[in-house]
């Protein structure tokens, strides 16, 4: 039996270790620096169950 590159893959995903057991999963960034677009950081804080954008008490205030 040849073991060809696709033969490892399959393997490592069927026991689930290393990076190539679930190649697909993404982890959103946790540093806020590296969000680039708004909408990014809108996802994120909803995820978190947080407001953003972070804003101080007296801005709230004004804002009523």
């Amino acid at each position: 039996m040849e073991r060809t590159r696709a033969w490892r893959r399959h393997q490592a995903r069927k026991r689930g270790n290393g990076k190539a057991a679930n190649p697909l999963k993404f982890k959103p960034p946790k540093n806020w620096k590296l969000m680039y677009t708004r909408a990014d950081k809108l996802a994120r804080a909803r995820q978190l169950g947080m407001s953003y954008p972070i804003r101080a008490t007296r801005q709230l205030l004004d804002q009523v």
